[in-house]
């Protein structure tokens, strides 16, 4: 089996090998696939078979994972070193499916607190690790990235999904995709010129309406997924899940999001009757 992209346009599926066929708006050889993650396995976990897909298919990829891993302890003995441990998990993980060192970007927030990092702020002294510019927080973060990056598509966690530092990236993300196309904060980086498009990933929950791409790889690669997973060894529970996803198989399911600012003349034709 070769890798096999599926779209769903209302009752009608399409299939391709060929990513041209199936993704809105293709860019050629200017796509660039930036994933983000509030973890550093939501990536291999919610969207590892579309990760291997676009490395596969010579496509442009960088990975962001925002915080440090350091609540995810499972012994009193990992609880002083386990951000050191999942950082160097992490690096290792993603060399494993591939992705070169410098296109990984490995942020200092921690886990089970981003919801306190929203927005942007300028930093205090002594300013703190995630300080870019003279300023912290998520927005500016993830404006900075964007801009650096200047992905044609954007992969992040379901809208739905349970844990609340998922939630967080996403709604940030959004957010800041608005801040990088636009002249505001100029001191972190060059605009980016072209809105690039969403896509969620599940990890917990279910989508918030039917996802409409499907990515189907070969076993080859669904095997590179689960050995990159298992790889985040000081996370006790990971072999139940590395055999959740073993059942699943080679497949996996994306929403495309719509990015549309509000235009009220969209409702002008629901007072046409007056």
């Amino acid at each position: 089996m070769t890798i096999q992209f599926d779209r769903r346009n209302g009752q009608e599926t399409i299939s391709s090998g060929n990513p041209a066929d199936i993704w809105s708006n293709w860019q050629n050889e200017k796509e660039v696939w930036l994933f983000i993650a509030p973890h550093d396995d939501d990536i291999v976990c919610g969207a590892g078979l579309t990760f291997l897909a676009a490395l596969q298919s010579q496509i442009k990829v960088f990975a962001a994972v925002i915080s440090n891993g350091r609540m995810g302890y499972c012994t009193h003995e990992q609880r002083p070193v386990i951000a050191q441990v999942r950082r160097e998990e992490t690096q290792a993980s993603f060399a494993y499916l591939g992705l070169p060192h410098e296109n990984l970007y490995l942020f200092d927030y921690d886990d089970g607190s981003l919801l306190q990092n929203t927005g942007r702020r300028f930093a205090t002294e002594p300013a703190d690790s995630n300080t870019i510019a003279g300023a912290t927080g998520l927005q500016n973060t993830l404006t900075w990235l964007l801009r650096q990056t200047k992905p044609t598509r954007i992969f992040i966690p379901n809208r739905l999904d349970l844990h609340p530092d998922h939630k967080t990236v996403h709604y940030e993300t959004v957010i800041s995709i608005f801040h990088a196309q636009g002249g505001i904060w100029p001191e972190l980086g060059t605009v980016i010129d072209t809105i690039p498009l969403l896509y969620e990933y599940a990890t917990y929950s279910d989508f918030i309406k039917q996802p409409n791409i499907r990515v189907r790889v070969p076993d080859s690669l669904t095997e590179q997924r689960l050995q990159a997973l298992a790889l985040y060894k000081s996370q006790l529970q990971i072999e139940l899940l590395v055999e959740e996803l073993r059942k699943t198989g080679g497949k996996e399911y994306l929403l495309e999001m719509t990015f549309e600012i509000f235009k009220p003349e969209k409702y002008e034709t629901l007072f046409n009757n007056i």
